[in-house]
């Protein structure tokens, strides 16, 4: 059985000991801070520079997670999540747009270059391979709108990083 699968499931923790519904419940500060559970709540079949002991995606994970009604809930749970410590939030039709705490969350994510934006192209990548290409396309959507009006300091090259993590050619 695969160890992410059974974090995913919600039924073992990950490596520190951690359930899914444990980083779920974080505050904000603790999701900035804490560099070694992204890879968990957006896995991807390459190692992680950061975090080595993450488990990678595998063929059979991505074909669970698509086939898996409780992966799939649990993975928009995480989406949720991390849109939330982004500031976003997904309106009635899908649509992500700035949340009712995106003020607050604007220094730690969105005023410059930083870690979250590396975590973005991951999160867009592992929402491609694990089926959920409408919510990484609706994602993609808001960052392109930020970039293409120069909202934030978003380089050509972050934003080709965000491109190319929903191209299917570079998908495994």
């Amino acid at each position: 059985m695969s160890s992410l699968l059974d974090f995913y499931r919600g039924e073992k923790p990950d490596i520190e000991g951690r359930l899914i519904q444990d980083i779920w419940a974080w505050p904000d500060d603790e999701l900035e801070f804490v560099h070694n559970y992204i890879q968990w709540l957006f896995p991807l079949p390459e190692p992680s520079q950061f975090n080595p002991d993450a488990p990678l995606l595998t063929t059979a994970d991505m074909a669970a997670f698509k086939a898996d009604p409780v992966l799939q809930s649990n993975l928009q749970k995480s989406f949720a999540r991390i849109l939330r410590f982004l500031g976003l939030q997904r309106d009635a039709t899908g649509k992500i747009q700035e949340g009712d705490n995106f003020q607050d969350r604007q220094t730690d994510v969105w005023s410059g270059p930083n870690h979250n934006w590396l975590r973005i192209t991951r999160i867009l990548r592992s929402l491609t391979l694990l089926g959920q290409e409408d919510q990484a396309r609706a994602l993609y959507n808001f960052l392109s709108t930020v970039y293409t009006i120069k909202q934030f300091p978003i380089s050509k090259t972050t934003f080709q990083f965000w491109t190319d993590a929903l191209k299917p050619e570079l998908l495994p």
